[in-house]
């Protein structure tokens, strides 16, 4: 009999993993997929998670960015310096998730891999776990399983509140000139943006719409952006994918149970960032289920509660500035992207070292007359 169990091996679960493992509690980790195992996304990670772990992340890291250049379809440039701390880390997800559960591992944890969950079922005060390989046992189970996963409608969460983005995303080897440039693109993609972050051996191209609307030809969008770069996006598989934007507070636990990660719907809805959120709820979830497991009887709502206080209130600033960009991004470029602080306010953003609240009300004003009147 496990302390807890935990399904799913990426940014969430491994932080519960590492944090739970880290107080002496008995930690299994089941994961479907066999480790390392890539992961559609662009690897961006904002460098505020080294607050919350003990040890260096600088195996998990391709590069370190500490610029970024926006462009409005293609043109009318803007670049500026990260003016931060540290930069952003561009990672790729197969080495950074894996990186993360071997930190776990190392604090005590057990992880099965090529495990997949095909049910779940609560036995008076602890969960039986059914896998393709068997059955485990656990007091406690954190549903980290993804966008895609089963384990929040098993543990009966039907009607998840989020906002359901979508994106495609291709990795093409290339030889990178700057490896210190992240570039966004607006204007070529309705409702979001198109991406390129650098990696050491190539780049992650991407694009994603993330208030919804007409269809449009992602591969065709994308096709066009690569070749702003002299690359080609047909020599390299791409992959669609789901995004589990956070569109308002919900109840994230249940009969000993939480939901971290994509699975609590925790993706910030404006630029569309799930590895800092995800790690930050596995965090959060693994001080909650230490503290029920200690004895508290209210520590799975507080974790609910510390969700919705802690990031509920900053994406929902998220949300109304989402709202107003991307209905009207040629407004956004000219009056947020173009003004000589708005490329340094979307670095510091991205590295977690400004809050959307700091920034947020004056922003809304310039897009939105009479906002605040």
């Amino acid at each position: 009999m496990y302390e807890c169990i935990i399904v799913g091996a990426g940014p969430a679960g491994g932080s519960a993993a590492y944090h739970l493992a880290k107080q002496g509690r008995s930690v299994l980790v089941l994961e479907k997929a066999s480790l390392p195992r890539y992961k559609p996304c662009g690897g961006g990670v904002s460098p505020a998670i080294a607050q919350w772990f003990d040890f260096d992340f600088s195996p998990a890291i391709s590069v370190k960015a500490d610029s970024i250049r926006f462009t409005w379809k293609l043109d009318d440039s803007v670049e500026a310096k990260i003016a931060t701390k540290e930069p952003v880390w561009m990672v790729r997800r197969d080495v950074f998730d894996h990186f993360l559960v071997q930190q776990a591992q190392k604090q005590g944890a057990e992880l099965r891999d090529n495990t997949e969950v095909t049910g779940i079922e609560f036995k008076s005060d602890y969960w039986q776990v059914n896998t393709a390989n068997g059955q485990v046992t656990g007091h406690y189970l954190i549903a980290a399983d993804g966008v895609k996963g089963s384990m929040p409608k098993w543990l009966g969460f039907k009607d998840r509140k989020r906002r359901l983005a979508g994106a495609l995303e291709a990795e093409i080897p290339a030889n990178v000139e700057n490896k210190s440039t992240i570039h966004f693109e607006f204007g070529l993609v309705k409702n979001g943006y198109i991406w390129n972050f650098p990696k050491a051996d190539g780049y992650s191209l991407g694009v994603g719409t993330f208030i919804g609307g007409e269809p449009q030809d992602f591969k065709k969008i994308l096709d066009e952006y690569a070749k702003y770069f002299n690359v080609d996006i047909k020599t390299s598989k791409q992959y669609g994918y789901p995004i589990s934007l956070w569109d308002g507070n919900q109840k994230l636990h249940t009969q000993n149970a939480v939901l971290a990660g994509e699975a609590a719907c925790v993706v910030d809805p404006f630029t569309a960032e799930g590895i800092r959120p995800s790690i930050f709820s596995g965090v959060l979830a693994a001080q909650f289920i230490n503290e029920a497991l200690s004895g508290d009887i209210n520590a799975l709502e507080n974790y609910t509660e510390a969700i919705h206080e802690q990031w509920g209130s900053e994406m929902a600033w998220a949300q109304k500035l989402a709202g107003a960009f991307y209905r009207f991004p040629g407004i956004g470029y000219k009056v947020g992207v173009k003004r000589p602080s708005g490329a340094q306010t979307m670095g510091k953003i991205l590295c977690g070292e400004l809050r959307y609240g700091d920034v947020a009300g004056r922003a809304l004003k310039r897009l939105i007359p009479g906002f605040g009147g």
